[in-house]
């Protein structure tokens, strides 16, 4: 079978990586698994060895009648899954091997969704594992890590080298776990909180107050001091000033009903 480079085909060969991914996944018998771009069936078969039932969504024909030919109890979706409809996979355990090029949008579509799901356990890029799982105040942490933050639990698990693939990446890769949970502090309005965190890190050399100047928030109220920048914000931080433009728009909206 061809390599076919637009879908980002990197394919997981090494052995001790793929052990090293059965060993943390623990799946168990009542384990319901979607996996995404399951290329060559590198992990299928470790997964459909214990769990429940596992669906696997890969775009390339070409290997989904491999797949469909190799694995009779294999439920193959042939498609992206950039357009497959989450709600469909309530409950279910996520699992991939991500072409690089698409694991930012995949994991911003995951995220908003991500109560509906188990957990979700990725082979990226290294540069995004970082990202994911940084800090504030660190260069890596940015919208991206708030998003996931916000969402999830998240852990990084280990380093993959590039030789554990064929063809060989540029790039270094690793295995991650987001688990889903639930917030001390959440937002009053989910498209609200999204956009104050791409206006800040769109303007991440400016102080916050700077960068969301035209927002007008009450910064002593809110209790984040506005001479900071972005990166040195955490989640909560970001919530709380969310929270307080939806507050101010509500009450502008009940003085122009007086």
């Amino acid at each position: 079978m061809s390599v076919r480079k637009r879908f980002g085909q990197h394919f997981l060969v090494d052995e001790s990586a793929i052990d090293r991914i059965h060993a943390v996944l623990a799946i168990q018998p009542r384990d319901q698994v979607l996996e995404v771009g399951p290329g060559r069936g590198a992990l299928t078969a470790g997964l459909l060895e214990t769990a429940d039932k596992v669906v696997a969504i890969e775009i390339d024909r070409e290997l989904v009648g491999f797949l469909k030919d190799r694995y009779q109890t294999l439920e193959v979706i042939e498609g992206d899954v950039l357009d497959l409809e989450i709600d469909k996979f309530s409950g279910m355990r996520v699992v991939g091997n991500l072409p690089y090029n698409i694991i930012s949008p995949l994991l911003t579509r995951l995220l908003a969704q991500s109560f509906l799901i188990r957990d979700m356990n990725f082979m990226m890029q290294r540069e995004v594992a970082q990202r994911l799982t940084s800090n504030p105040g660190s260069k890596a942490w940015g919208r991206l890590s708030v998003t996931a933050q916000y969402h999830c639990d998240v852990t990084y698990l280990f380093d993959v080298a590039s030789e554990a693939f064929r063809p060989r990446p540029e790039v270094q890769s690793a295995f991650v776990r987001l688990e889903p949970r639930p917030r001390a502090v959440n937002p009053l309005d989910m498209e609200r909180f999204n956009a104050v965190v791409r206006q800040a890190f769109g303007q991440r050399r400016k102080r916050v107050g700077n960068a969301l100047k035209d927002l007008e928030v009450p910064w002593q109220k809110v209790g984040v001091d506005p001479s900071l920048r972005a990166e040195q914000l955490d989640v909560d931080d970001f919530v709380r000033i969310a929270n307080s433009c939806v507050a101010r728009t509500a009450e502008i909206g009940e003085q122009d009903l007086e």
